[in-house]
């Protein structure tokens, strides 16, 4: 069953932003884009490597991974480039009293 988790406020993450966060033993990035909030699994799907310490591209909604340039996009969680074989879990988020929640597992 699903619950929802508060991960952070809406003013922890500035535009163009991404915290990290773990709700249990699930990683996740929590983005900001223009305002509207997005989770995807912190993880690349290539190699184990933190995809919150790579570089974001907030006008394309593009998270790249600092190990090997891995792309994703943000909303989706797609896999956008190689070397990243399958995309990333995506995670509904919805914003309570300034507060950002996520559905996890």
């Amino acid at each position: 069953m699903s619950d929802w988790h508060a991960v952070a406020t809406t003013d922890e993450i500035a535009p163009g932003e991404v915290k990290r966060v773990e709700v249990g033993d699930v990683e996740l990035g929590v983005y900001n884009l223009d305002g509207e909030f997005y989770a995807i699994s912190d993880v690349c799907s290539h190699e184990y490597s933190r995809l919150s310490e790579g570089e974001v591209y907030p006008e394309e909604g593009i998270i790249e991974c600092a190990m090997h340039g891995a792309q994703f996009d943000i909303r989706t969680g797609e896999n956008l480039c190689f070397p990243a074989p399958t995309p990333v879990q995506k995670y509904e988020t919805r914003v309570s009293d300034g507060t950002i929640e996520v559905l996890v597992p």
